[in-house]
C-alpha cells in the first residue's frame, strides 16, 4: 500500500445475510415485530427485511439508522450524546434528510475501521438495541 491509497474492510452480503438472520432471530425471540437494515462503509443498503407486523414507518427508521451509524462510526444514541450541546452542529445535522439520533444504529467495526452498519427499527429503544447486539454478535 503506498500512501496514497488504503486497505479497508467491506461488509459482504454474505455477512450482512449473517446479522439479519440473528437479529430477526432476536426480535422474534422477543415477539417484537421490527425492520433491520444493513448497509455498507458508505452507507449503501446490503440487505433489508421488515418483519410481519413491522409498522411501515420502521422501514425508512432502519435504513437511516444504519445509515448514521455508518456515516459517523458511533451507535446513533452514543453520537447525539456527542453533539447535544452544540445547538450549532444539532440543528445542521437534523436538517439532513436521513440522520437518525435515536436508539438502534450501530456501525459494524472491524480492525477499528468501519465495515458497515446495522440499523434496527419498530421497538422501544431499549428493544432495538438489545436486536441490534444480537445482530452485531453473528459477525464476533
Amino acid at each position: 500500500m503506498s500512501d496514497t491509497t488504503t486497505s479497508r474492510p467491506h461488509l459482504t452480503l454474505v455477512g450482512a445475510q449473517s446479522v439479519i438472520a440473528a437479529a430477526r432471530a432476536q426480535a422474534a425471540a422477543m415477539g417484537i415485530p421490527v425492520s433491520i437494515a444493513v448497509v455498507d462503509h458508505g452507507g449503501a443498503l446490503l440487505s433489508f427485511v421488515r418483519m410481519d407486523g413491522a409498522a411501515f414507518a420502521s422501514v425508512e427508521l432502519a435504513i437511516d439508522k444504519a445509515h448514521s451509524a455508518a456515516g459517523f462510526g458511533y451507535p446513533t444514541e452514543d453520537f447525539f450524546a456527542l453533539i447535544k450541546d452544540d445547538v450549532s452542529l444539532l440543528h445542521g445535522l437534523t436538517t439532513h434528510g436521513r440522520l437518525a439520533l435515536f436508539a438502534g444504529g450501530a456501525p459494524i467495526m472491524v480492525d477499528g475501521a468501519v465495515a458497515g452498519a446495522l440499523g434496527v427499527s419498530g421497538g422501544r429503544g431499549v428493544d432495538d438495541v438489545e436486536v441490534v447486539k444480537a445482530g452485531l454478535g453473528a459477525l464476533s
